[in-house]
C-alpha cells in the first residue's frame, strides 16, 4: 500500500483487520512522514519514535486477540497539555520546560489500553490560551495549506498534524473553540464533546468549567471511533458525567431525513468573509437536500458570549495557574528570597498572553469587582445556556459557521489581542453552555479551508456524528489534502 499517511482511521482499521497492513508498517510510514514534513509544519514538541515502534510491535503481536478495540494499532498524537507518564509535557510553556509527569491522564490510559500507538506530543498555544498557536513558547506551527498562515489554536499542532498526514488522529482540548477553530482552518474534522463526557483527569487545566478533551481526524467516522474509546465516567474526575455511552459508529446511518437543523442568524456575524458564509450556507443546503428540515432560529444572547467568556475563563485560569511557581516542579529563577524566586519565575517563564489572562482574571475576582464582573458573567452564562435549551426544544442540531475567517497570516493579529479573540466568536457560546460541537470541512475560500460547525444537545454527540458523516458521504471536501 502507498501513501499510508493519507489513510483514514476507518481505512487503516479495515486494512489492519484484513492483514493487508501491520501496525509497525503504518507507524513507520507516519514517522517517515513526520521526518519529511516536520521542518516545515512544526507540529510536534516531542516525538516518541522508539516507544511508538514498541507499541506497534505489541499491537501486531496481539493481532489475534478478539478483544481488540477500534484504535488497536492506530498511530495517534497528543496535544501537549495532557499528562503522559515518562514523556515530557510542557503546555507550550517555559514554566514547564522538561517537566515529565509521573502519571498519565485517563484518556491516555484508555488509548493505551485500547492498543493505540502514540507518536508524540503536539504544539499548542501556551496553556491552551490562544487562537493561532503563535503563543507557544517553543515554535509557531504552520498551516499545511499555506505555511505563511496560522493553523488556528490553541490545538494548532493537533489540527496541522492530521492535515499534513503526520498522524491519523490526534487529541486536542477545547475551552473556547480550540479543537473546532483549528479543525476548520486546517480542513479536518474535530469534535468538542459535551462537558463531562470525556474525563479531564490528567489534563493541565486552563478553565475548569470550560475545558474538554476531544479528537481530531479526517472524518466524522474517524472521530466516532476515537470518542468510543475516550468517553465514559471516570471517578477520578469530579466533573465526569455518569451518562451512558452509546455506540457512536452504529449511529452513522448516512440518513438525515427528518432531522431538524436550526440555523441561527446571530452566528453569521458582521465582518464574516463572504466565502466563509457562502461555503457554510452551501453545506446547510446539502443537509436539506438529503432530507433534513432546515429551520431559522435565534440565539439572542450570543452577542454577549465573547465578553462573558473573557471574564470567566481568565478568572479560572488565574486560580489554576497559581500552582506554577517554580517551587515544586519546573525550572526556578534565582532570587534573594522565596517570594523573589516565585515572582521572577512567573514573570520570566510565563508568556505575554498567559500573563495578560492571569492579570485580567485576578482583577475580576478581586474584592470590589467580583460581583460586577465574575458574578454577572456567570448570570449571563446561564442566559446563553437557556438560549440553547429553548432552541433544542424546536430543533435536533444547530448548523453554523466555525470561524468568521479562513486562516490568517502568521503575525497578523499578534499585536491586537481583541482581533485575535474575535476569531473564536462563533465557538465560545458552545463551551459556556457545555454542549457538544462538531466541525467538518465544507469548502474553500481563497484557496483555504472552511469548516461547518454542528452543535448538539448535551450528550447527543451521536446526532452530530450522524449528520457530519451523512454530509461527508455526499461531499469530498474531507478528502482534499494539502500539497507538501
Amino acid at each position: 500500500m502507498t501513501d499510508l499517511h493519507n489513510l483514514t482511521i476507518v481505512g487503516a482499521r479495515t486494512a489492519l483487520d484484513a492483514g493487508d497492513l501491520t501496525s509497525l508498517e503504518l507507524t513507520e510510514a507516519l514517522l517517515a512522514r513526520i521526518e519529511h514534513t516536520e521542518p516545515r509544519i512544526r507540529a510536534f514538541l516531542t516525538i516518541t519514535a522508539e516507544a511508538a515502534r514498541e507499541q506497534a510491535r505489541a499491537a501486531d503481536a496481539s493481532r489475534g486477540n478478539t478483544e481488540r478495540g477500534p484504535l488497536h494499532g492506530i498511530p495517534l498524537a497528543i496535544k501537549d497539555v495532557i499528562c503522559t507518564a515518562g514523556v515530557r509535557t510542557t503546555c507550550g510553556s517555559r514554566i514547564l520546560e522538561n517537566f515529565v509527569p509521573p502519571y498519565s491522564a485517563t484518556v491516555i490510559e484508555r488509548l493505551s489500553a485500547g492498543g493505540a500507538v502514540l507518536l508524540g506530543k503536539l504544539n499548542c498555544d501556551e496553556f491552551a490560551m490562544g487562537s493561532s498557536t503563535e503563543a507557544s513558547a517553543y515554535q509557531t506551527t504552520g498551516n499545511p495549506w499555506d505555511l505563511s498562515r496560522v493553523p488556528g489554536g490553541s490545538s494548532g499542532g493537533s489540527a496541522a498534524a492530521v492535515a499534513s498526514g503526520q498522524a491519523l488522529g490526534t487529541l486536542g482540548t477545547d475551552t473556547g473553540g480550540s479543537i473546532r477553530q483549528p479543525a476548520a482552518l486546517c480542513g479536518v474534522s474535530g469534535l468538542k464533546p459535551t462537558y463531562g463526557r470525556v474525563s479531564r483527569y490528567g489534563l493541565i487545566a486552563y478553565g475548569s468549567s470550560l475545558d474538554q478533551i476531544g479528537p481530531l481526524a479526517q472524518t466524522a467516522a474517524d472521530l466516532a471511533m476515537i470518542l468510543q474509546v475516550l468517553a465514559g465516567h471516570d471517578p477520578r474526575d469530579g466533573t465526569s458525567a455518569a451518562a451512558p455511552v452509546p455506540d457512536y459508529r452504529a449511529a452513522l446511518s448516512g440518513d438525515v431525513r427528518g432531522l431538524r437543523v436550526g440555523v441561527p442568524s446571530e452566528y453569521f456575524v458582521e465582518g464574516m468573509e463572504p466565502g466563509v458564509e457562502q461555503a457554510t450556507r452551501a453545506a446547510i443546503a446539502v443537509l436539506r437536500e438529503r432530507g433534513a428540515e432546515v429551520i431559522e432560529i435565534s440565539l439572542p444572547y450570543t452577542k454577549y458570549a465573547l465578553p462573558t467568556y473573557y471574564i470567566i475563563a481568565p478568572a479560572e485560569a488565574s486560580a489554576n495557574l497559581a500552582r506554577f511557581d517554580g517551587v515544586r516542579y519546573g525550572p526556578r529563577e534565582p532570587g534573594d528570597s522565596m517570594w523573589d524566586q516565585i515572582e521572577l519565575t512567573r514573570g520570566h517563564r510565563f508568556g505575554a498572553e498567559v500573563r495578560r489572562r492571569i492579570m485580567l482574571g485576578a482583577y475580576t475576582l478581586s474584592a470590589g469587582y467580583y460581583d460586577a464582573y465574575y458574578k454577572r458573567a456567570q448570570q449571563v452564562r446561564t442566559l446563553i445556556k437557556r438560549d440553547f435549551e429553548i432552541a433544542f426544544a424546536k430543533v435536533d442540531i444547530i448548523a453554523a459557521p466555525t470561524s468568521p475567517t479562513v486562516a490568517f497570516l502568521i503575525g497578523q493579529k499578534t499585536d491586537n489581542p481583541l482581533a485575535m479573540y474575535l476569531s473564536d466568536v462563533c465557538t465560545l457560546p458552545i463551551n459556556l453552555a457545555g454542549v457538544p460541537g462538531l466541525v467538518v470541512p465544507c469548502g474553500f475560500s481563497e484557496g483555504l479551508p472552511v469548516g461547518l460547525q454542528l452543535i448538539g444537545r448535551p450528550f447527543d454527540e451521536a446526532s452530530l456524528l450522524r449528520a457530519g458523516d451523512a454530509y461527508q458521504r455526499e461531499t469530498d471536501w474531507h478528502t482534499r489534502r494539502p500539497q507538501l
